[in-house]
């Protein structure tokens, strides 16, 4: 298993499984090439003094990214992982999961359950949370501005995509729903509650049961007609993973 300790080092490793998945034509590749471009955008703020405490943003860059990373390998040697990236990693071996399923079910893992946990790591015991709030926003922004930015280099690997939009409008399914703002607002309380609890282990365990369900919706919608149009746009997008990564990679 191999960690970082620097930001340069988040990206260095992202890089090397990026490309080992993508030999392997395995969609595991598409999260880490969505959260590299996250890692490089952080990096960039912090080099150009975006955020409040740059040498604290850092710090949470590397413990965030540690997560996924320490998730990642022990989930390829067979270990025991929480079940939101379970349930995401296992979600890439399902030919019926169309590229955004995968990329949401990253994020949600990534977002829900480690960044609560991480921003209470990065502050320390006995400290508010409070100063980091704008930071903490700071940080699902640029995620979301990435998001938006990779739709249109999905549509060229998803060209029918669009029928989730039209198809999902009004229906209260997770995937149509999912809202990355929403998430970011729930691992907020998450984070002062994992912050200030007694039992730290125990609000992991509590709150990667519930990020673990909406994992299972996301992959697994409920709506029929849904799941109609996946099959439909699955069946057009590309298979092929390097041209899908590098779609994502030119966004």
């Amino acid at each position: 298993m191999r960690l970082a300790k620097s930001i340069n080092e988040v990206i260095e490793i992202l890089n090397e499984i990026i490309a080992y998945e993508v030999d392997k034509n395995s969609a595991m590749a598409f999260f880490p090439v969505l959260y590299k471009k996250v890692t490089e955008r952080i990096r960039d703020g912090i080099l150009n003094s975006d955020f409040q405490d740059n040498p604290r943003m850092e710090r949470l860059d590397v413990l965030f990214a540690n997560r996924y990373l320490e998730a990642y390998y022990n989930y390829k040697a067979g270990k025991k992982i929480t079940n939101s990236w379970l349930l995401t990693f296992e979600a890439t071996k399902d030919d019926s999961v169309i590229i955004l399923q995968h990329i949401l079910l990253g994020i949600n893992a990534h977002i829900n359950l480690d960044l609560g946990i991480v921003a209470s790591q990065t502050v320390g015991n006995g400290v508010s949370l409070d100063p980091f709030r704008e930071d903490y926003d700071k940080i699902n922004d640029i995620l979301s501005t990435m998001v938006q930015s990779m739709q249109t280099s999905v549509n060229k690997v998803s060209p029918l995509l669009i029928l989730l939009e039209w198809i999902g409008k009004g229906k209260e399914d997770k995937l149509a729903a999912f809202s990355i703002s929403i998430a970011r607002d729930g691992s907020w309380v998450f984070s002062n509650q994992y912050h200030s609890s007694l039992d730290q282990p125990s609000e992991i365990l509590k709150r990667d049961k519930i990020i673990a369900i909406l994992a299972a919706e996301l992959s697994n919608v409920k709506s029929k007609v849904l799941r109609f149009g996946i099959k439909i746009i699955r069946f057009f997008e590309s298979k092929e993973v390097k041209k899908v990564a590098q779609s994502l990679e030119n966004a």
